[in-house]
């Protein structure tokens, strides 16, 4: 879907030493509902880029499908995503360790970040969180856009998915704090490095140290704080 489908026009009153008028395009934002083997599991206020892919990453994050391999079909028709599984709906237990040696240099953490800062959507509204998955270097593998930090996280996870790739030989770059949620959707995914522009929380390290993953928070002018397993960033 392109990039103009993500956005509305909406008029507005703008009061401040005058009152004036005028129009302007914001996020388009819709419900989607995700129906697994016909019982309805959530409904999800998304932007309407990537759909497919947010519904993997998704049932991903939440330990319903251990990979694409779970899914037999996947239907999105308007605000519907329908779901058939290959075997019986479940959890598929908790994350396994990381044990990646995947490693990258500092600069390579800035580059990530510097790209999904670049976001055309958030120059225009202001209201869009990004994310993206890269490889050495900062080659990115991945960019998504959401009016939701998850939603952009599990669009990125569900491409890597569908697209086979192997997210334990990259890192993840958000610009959404990694509280204890987001932090365990990436422990799940075996991404070995985070890193954000912005905040992480106590329950956020606590789980990045018990799985091995390496958090990085407040990535900005030249320096950056590495809260576990620092030993990946060269």
């Amino acid at each position: 879907m392109s990039k103009d489908k993500s956005l509305e026009w909406v008029e507005y009153t703008r009061i401040g030493t005058e009152v004036s008028k005028g129009k302007e395009r914001v996020v388009a934002e819709f419900g989607l509902s995700i129906v697994v083997d016909g019982q309805p599991l959530a409904t999800a206020a998304i932007t309407p880029l990537m759909e497919r892919e947010f519904v993997v990453g998704y049932l991903f994050g939440r330990g319903i499908i251990a990979g694409l391999a779970d899914i037999k079909s996947l239907t999105i028709k308007g605000n519907n995503a329908e779901v058939a599984l290959v075997g019986k709906r479940g959890g598929v237990g908790a994350p396994s360790p990381i044990t990646s040696d995947f490693s990258v240099s500092r600069d390579d953490i800035f580059k990530g970040v510097e790209a999904i800062l670049k976001s055309e959507l958030y120059a225009e509204t202001g209201a869009i969180h990004s994310a993206g998955l890269f490889g050495r270097g900062a080659k990115p593998l991945c960019l998504a856009e959401d009016i939701g930090r998850h939603n952009a996280l599990d669009k990125v996870i569900g491409y890597a998915l569908m697209d086979d790739i192997d997210l334990g030989r990259g890192f993840a770059a958000s610009t959404g704090r990694m509280a204890a949620d987001m932090v365990a959707k990436i422990c799940r995914a075996g991404i070995p490095i985070v890193a954000t522009k912005t905040a992480v929380t106590g329950a956020g390290v606590e789980i990045g140290q018990k799985c091995g993953l390496t958090v990085i928070g407040f990535v900005r002018d030249n320096a950056m704080k590495i809260y576990t397993n620092p030993r990946r960033i060269l």
